[in-house]
C-alpha cells in the first residue's frame, strides 16, 4: 500500500527540521573508527540476554531508560526493573536518558519533553543517587526544533535514527543512529554498513530493543546481534558506551 502524498511531505518535513536545525557540530576526527550499541526503552532482555554478549566480548553499551515504563510491559517487551539498573551499572554500562513519560519527540511540545527529561533525572536520584544522564534518545519520532534546543542544554549529545554513521561533522544534537531490527533479516546489509564505518573512520551508533529468540518488531535475536557485534569487533573499531565515544571524539579535538 503506498503512503499517501500529504503524509510522505509530512514525514519528510519532519526529518529536515530534524535534521538542518539547531545544529551542535562536533568534527568526527579519529584514526579508529567508533561503534557504540544502545537499547531503547531498556527492555529487560536488552540487558540480560544483550548485556550477556556484551559481557563475553568484554564491552558495555548505552541503555536508554525512561523510567515511566519500568516494570511495565510494553510493545519492546518487559521492561527494566529497579534491581536491573546497579547490575547494568555494576557491568560498566551507561544509562542514558529516554524521557519520563517516553514522549514522542515530535508530537510532544518541547517545554512538556523537556520536563518529561527533568522528571527522568529525578527518578534516576531517587534510585541510584548522584547518577547522571549524559546522553539521550529521543523516542519514537526525530525531536522538533524547540525540543532541540532545549534538550542540548541537558545532554553532551542526543541520538535520533536515520539509518546511518556519523562521519565528517555531526551534530551532537541529532546523531544519527542504524536500528538493527530494520535490517534483522539481512546481517550482510549490516556488516557492509560497518565496513563503510570503518573505512570513513566514522562514529556508527546501533540501536535497537528487545533481544531475545522470540523479538517484538522492535527487537532481534540473541545470535542476530552476536553477530553484528562480532563483525564491528573484526572491523577494528573500538566498541564504547555512548558517552566515552563522545569523550574519545572530543579527546582527539584536543590532541
Amino acid at each position: 500500500m503506498s503512503v499517501p502524498l500529504w503524509d510522505r511531505a509530512r514525514g519528510r518535513y519532519i526529518r529536515s527540521a530534524a535534521r538542518f536545525c539547531v545544529k551542535r557540530p562536533l568534527a568526527i576526527n579519529t584514526q579508529t573508527p567508533l561503534v557504540s550499541f544502545t537499547f531503547d526503552d531498556f527492555p529487560r532482555s536488552a540487558l540480560l540476554a544483550g548485556g550477556a554478549i556484551l559481557q563475553r566480548f568484554g564491552l558495555r553499551g548505552t541503555y536508554y531508560t525512561s523510567f515511566g515504563l519500568m516494570g511495565k510491559q510494553a510493545p519492546t517487551g518487559s521492561i527494566f526493573l529497579p534491581e536491573d539498573l546497579a547490575v547494568a551499572l555494576e557491568q560498566g554500562h551507561e544509562l542514558g536518558c529516554h524521557t519520563f513519560g517516553h514522549c514522542d519527540a515530535w508530537e510532544t511540545k518541547a517545554g512538556a519533553f523537556e520536563d518529561s527529561v527533568i522528571d527522568n533525572q529525578r527518578a534516576l536520584d531517587n534510585l541510584v543517587p548522584g547518577a547522571r544522564f549524559k546522553t539521550l534518545s529521543y523516542p519514537i519520532s526525530p525531536p522538533r526544533v524547540g525540543t532541540k534546543r532545549k534538550v542540548g542544554r541537558h545532554f553532551v549529545c542526543c541520538r535520533g535514527g536515520g539509518q546511518a554513521f556519523n562521519v565528517g561533522c555531526a551534530d551532537l544534537n541529532y546523531l544519527s543512529g542504524y536500528f538493527l531490527e530494520k535490517s534483522r533479516d539481512d546481517p550482510e546489509s549490516v556488516k557492509s554498513v560497518i565496513r563503510e564505518n570503518a573505512q570513513a573512520r566514522g562514529w556508527l551508533i546501533f540501536a535497537t530493543h528487545d533481544v531475545c529468540k522470540s523479538p517484538t518488531p522492535y527487537g532481534c535475536t540473541p545470535e542476530f546481534f552476536e553477530e553484528i557485534l562480532q563483525a564491528a569487533v573484526d572491523s577494528g573499531a573500538r566498541i564504547l558506551p555512548v558517552f566515552e565515544a563522545w569523550k574519545a571524539l572530543c579527546g582527539s579535538l584536543s590532541s
